[in-house]
């Protein structure tokens, strides 16, 4: 097949006369729109097109539609496992509609979230996915961002944004009782928090207490431990208990992070896991899958979590009025090795 000059980038125009077809059709293969495409006729613009190198001209698109194709995802840091995986499956999901996902840090911290949602900063993305973990609802609701916006997590926030969380309350309320039903009675939670504060650490807080009330032992039975979310404060955490002298058989951390921390402290002390202590993380990360033993964890549906996110912003990208949705997914209890059967 004959190429364009070296010089000369291809055109769409190229990829359509090389492939024998409109530039129309050409524009609906590369836009997705494969219902109106023959499978033939598309497999053969494809062909057409990686043979010629040919490339969207992403700034071209831009001034036409308005648009600048790239899309962000807020996040309150970078190195944690969850946050990870998080932005490599919507980076997955907005590339194959052609969308490029640029990722941010807040920081956790409430001016992060301001200046990502900046009118400066956001003339540069068709949208955002913010992960909040320091606006209330009061704050947000303060918020009129010019560009599209989704939110990621357990924050209360005003019905006119849409949002994406789980269920935090019934998966901690799930994996207390599975760990009461392998034979714990002395359970700590590691992230947790009482309080009146909204967001996740107090949702999971909630459903550990319900289900201490549901096995017949009171609401306070349980120890919960404030901490942060990485490694090392799980390693601190579970030490200062065991340190202090209480006596724990069960832990159940809010993140998986938490988790592998706890058990790398239990493995310095020679407590063996599962058989004196049990622990369950969350988020059911690949590192944790990888741990030895295997680590059971709580596990949302992320898939779906993430499809969810994908189809509010595009959705508010394309239609200023798209209706805002609220949008809550479920969560199961994955058991491996560091529970018992």
């Amino acid at each position: 097949m004959p190429r364009t000059s070296d010089a000369t980038p291809p055109t769409m125009s190229d990829v359509a006369r090389h492939a024998g077809v409109s530039v129309m059709t050409v524009s609906n293969v590369i836009n997705g729109k494969v219902a109106r495409v023959s499978p033939e006729i598309r497999e053969r613009v494809q062909d057409v097109i990686a043979e010629l190198g040919y490339r969207v001209n992403l700034p071209a698109r831009a001034l036409r539609l308005g648009r600048t194709g790239t899309v962000a995802l807020a996040v309150p840091t970078l190195d944690d496992l969850y946050y990870g995986e998080v932005a490599q499956r919507l980076a997955d999901r907005f590339e194959a509609r052609d969308l490029r996902l640029v990722v941010e840090s807040t920081k956790g911290a409430l001016t992060g979230e301001l200046a990502v949602l900046d009118d400066s900063r956001l003339m540069s993305y068709d949208g955002v996915v913010l992960a909040a973990a320091a606006g209330d609802a009061a704050v947000l609701d303060r918020l009129h961002p010019r560009s599209p916006l989704v939110i990621l997590g357990e924050r209360t926030v005003p019905a006119r944004f849409s949002q994406v969380r789980m269920d935090n309350r019934a998966g901690a309320r799930q994996a207390t009782m599975d760990l009461w039903s392998r034979g714990a009675r002395n359970i700590a939670l590691l992230g947790g928090a009482v309080g009146d504060e909204d967001g996740m650490s107090t949702d999971r807080a909630a459903g550990f207490q319900d289900a201490l009330a549901e096995a017949g032992v009171g609401r306070d039975a349980g120890n919960v431990i404030p901490t942060g979310a990485r490694p090392e404060d799980g390693y601190a955490a579970a030490s200062a208990l065991w340190d202090a002298g209480v006596s724990i058989d069960a832990m159940l951390c809010v993140t998986d992070s938490l988790a592998l921390g706890a058990l790398a402290a239990a493995a310095a002390r020679g407590i063996r896991v599962p058989e004196e202590l049990q622990i369950i993380g969350w988020d059911d990360t690949a590192m944790g899958r990888l741990a030895v033993p295997a680590l059971s964890s709580v596990t949302p549906d992320n898939a779906a979590a993430a499809d969810a996110a994908v189809r509010l912003l595009l959705g508010h990208i394309a239609d200023a009025e798209f209706a805002p949705e609220h949008v809550v997914v479920s969560t199961t209890v994955t058991h491996r090795g560091t529970t018992r059967r």
